[in-house]
């Protein structure tokens, strides 16, 4: 962290925590950065975003997806949730994915995981959680799928950083299902689905050589093969 930054912190605790009206200062020293270097870097962001790539991670504050990648703001598209999580029935994921493959065109979607992930260490136990419990389960059916793989593993951190690639391999496999996917496909868009994981303990994000590109990567069950909607 810079140094002139230190001034605008508190401390709480054994940790320095920004106040709010911090945030707007740092904010100020951002955009001022930011003009400084382009003076017409806002100008040409306000006007239209065209990235190449969605990025779907998880909400853990200690992985901001365009720094991880050193992409500045307008070429990133990012949806994040509790263990990048793709469920064929939240609207909230479906939207971004159907805006990022309909209107801007992207031609990449990552699903980014990253390892010690705590959702997916909290679908490892038994223990409920109340509400948060039904968003687990969608990890829960990723470790059904792969029981004996993941229980066979003793050591516990390393138990969760397999189910954590995994999971990363089922939701990209969940966005190259979903219509809006096929029908992007079948009209012949340039798309790809990678699934990649990030390394809490190095910063290095790691590719799980998970790449669809073609509905031949949909199972015949969630297959969809009529163009009649194209138009």
């Amino acid at each position: 962290m810079s140094s002139h930054y230190t001034d605008y912190w508190i401390e709480r605790g054994d940790r320095m925590h920004p106040t709010p009206e911090d945030l707007f200062k740092r904010n100020i020293e951002w955009a001022t950065q930011k003009t400084n270097e382009d003076t017409e870097f806002f100008s040409k962001l306000a006007n239209i975003q065209t990235p190449k790539y969605l990025w779907i991670g998880c909400a853990d504050s200690r992985v901001p997806a365009n720094e991880i990648v050193g992409m500045q703001p307008g070429e990133l598209f990012v949806h994040r949730n509790i263990a990048n999580v793709v469920p064929h029935s939240d609207t909230n994921c479906l939207s971004v994915i159907q805006y990022a493959v309909e209107v801007l065109q992207v031609e990449h979607i990552c699903v980014t995981g990253h390892y010690n992930c705590g959702g997916v260490r909290a679908a490892l136990d038994d223990k409920g959680l109340g509400p948060i419990d039904n968003w687990l389960a969608h990890i829960k059916q990723v470790l059904e799928k792969h029981y004996d793989e993941v229980m066979a593993i003793e050591d516990i951190d390393v138990r969760v950083d397999r189910l954590c690639e995994l999971n990363v391999v089922e939701q990209a496999r969940n966005v190259a299902s979903t219509p809006i996917v096929q029908k992007a496909w079948r009209k012949g868009q340039n798309l790809t689905i990678h699934g990649w994981i990030y390394g809490l303990k190095d910063g290095h994000l790691r590719d799980l050589k998970v790449d669809f590109s073609s509905a031949d990567a949909v199972h015949p069950a969630f297959k969809i093969n009529s163009d009649a909607d194209l138009r």
